[in-house]
């Protein structure tokens, strides 16, 4: 097992890791819309909140030498299902290659009041395998 931080994600709120490698799998911590600079949630709207919870999974998947290709598996949690068709506008400019297999569920509460968290499964292979 390996650990990983992302030295320009936002630094953890809590006991954990921003990723975990095991085998050739990357499991990628829950990124919430903090602008990593602040340490604050910048964006109000779902659009902007998507954007940047997004932009720091991939700042998470870079710092293991991955991109959003390898993603094999999302789960979306939402502060309500009314917000899924604008999220679902933003997700799909980020996986453009193919569509990874996704759960989306509401939650009661999120850090920070933020309206959106975004996990992730990605895989290793020969081709992208430098960590």
């Amino acid at each position: 097992m390996k650990i990983l931080f992302a030295a320009d994600a936002p630094k953890s709120i809590g006991p954990y890791s921003h990723a975990i490698r095991t085998g050739n799998l990357l499991y990628c911590s829950g990124q919430t819309p903090l602008d990593p600079a602040t340490m604050k949630v910048a964006e109000l709207d779902i659009e902007g909140q998507t954007k940047r919870v997004l932009d720091n999974l991939k700042l998470v998947l870079a710092a293991a030498g991955l991109t959003f290709a390898s993603v094999v598996k999302t789960n979306v949690f939402l502060a309500d299902m009314e917000l899924f068709p604008k999220m679902n506008i933003v997700y799909a400019a980020y996986f453009v290659e193919h569509n990874p297999a996704r759960s989306t569920v509401a939650v009661k509460g999120l850090p920070f009041q933020a309206l959106i968290e975004i996990e992730c499964i990605a895989e290793f292979n020969e081709a992208n395998d430098s960590l």
